[in-house]
């Protein structure tokens, strides 16, 4: 009787060793296993959202590190002079591949741009930008990078933790495994590279589908990128830029590239700027100042 005890008991021992050696195991995967502000973080999700603690727990702790993620996103491609920027994307083979999306998906983009008043080329244009037409969507896993970026990225954090929250709802509101969705160094996802807040506010379903695809539904990926343009307030036939004529040293003075237009037709005429097309009188208007690759060009956004 008492070698059976002793039996059990080192039985129940080994199985609780064993137990213990697995949860060590997934927390070990991981690199935010314990941390305080990760805790933080999930009690803010179970406090707002209802989250099941202990599920988050295990989730996160699982959560990698991308040291790649943080090399790249302390210096974006966006970085780079416009001289160096723009071939990047003007080639004959993204141009070529851009002709083909187009005519693949000739009724979508007609749908989007009757429902949108957002123009085909201009859906065309961004997806091609962003992702290739949708063959290049990102490689890293969102969740780890969100993870990384919001705790381990002190310039962005606030933003980073805002999108890991918007992430896990959106996760939720999909029936999707957090751990599956793949996306860009910044966690922008699918044909049109949406961040998870812009996700769940502005992508939309086309191709009768319940779920939200940006990933696999051209459908669903060309009415999203229309919808953002349609609730950004873009307005159908109106001019986006234009050169402008340069006389003297007055431009100088300007901020340029402002992300928000700002200035009046008044306040740039006598810093010696000049639309090269008519725009209305009360338009506010932004000063570019790109380095091109024959030396500066200036327009107005």
């Amino acid at each position: 009787m008492m070698f059976i005890r002793q039996t059990i008991i080192a039985l129940i021992l080994l199985a609780l060793s064993a137990i213990a050696w697995s949860a060590s195991g997934i927390i070990q995967r991981g690199d935010y296993a314990g941390r305080e502000d990760i805790s933080r973080f999930i009690s803010g999700m179970v406090d707002r959202h209802g989250f099941d603690a202990m599920e988050l727990q295990a989730l996160l702790a699982q959560a990698k590190k991308q040291k790649r993620v943080l090399e790249l996103v302390a210096k974006p491609a966006e970085g780079k002079d416009w001289s160096e920027y723009r071939p990047i994307f003007l080639t004959d083979k993204r141009i070529e591949a851009g002709v083909k999306f187009w005519d693949d998906n000739q009724q979508l983009l007609q749908r989007a741009e009757q429902e949108y008043a957002v123009p085909a080329e201009i859906i065309v244009a961004i997806i091609g930008v962003e992702t290739f037409y949708g063959t290049r969507m990102g490689s890293f896993p969102v969740l780890d990078t969100l993870v990384t970026l919001g705790f381990d990225y002190p310039p962005r954090a606030n933003f980073f933790r805002r999108q890991l929250e918007e992430f896990l709802l959106l996760s939720r509101e999909q029936k999707i495994s957090p751990q599956e969705p793949k996306g860009s160094y910044a966690a922008a996802m699918g044909m049109g590279q949406f961040i998870s807040s812009s996700y769940r506010d502005l992508a939309v379903v086309v191709d009768g589908d319940a779920r939200r695809d940006l990933w696999h539904s051209n459908a669903d990926g060309i009415g999203s990128v229309a919808n953002y343009f349609k609730r950004h307030d873009w307005i159908m036939g109106q001019a986006v830029v234009a050169p402008a004529f340069i006389r003297g040293n007055g431009y100088k003075s300007l901020k340029a590239n402002q992300l928000k237009p700002s200035y009046s037709q008044a306040q740039l005429s006598a810093a010696g700027v000049q639309a090269s097309v008519p725009v209305a009188a009360d338009e506010n208007l932004s000063f570019l100042d790109l380095k091109g690759a024959n030396g500066h060009e200036y327009w107005l956004g």
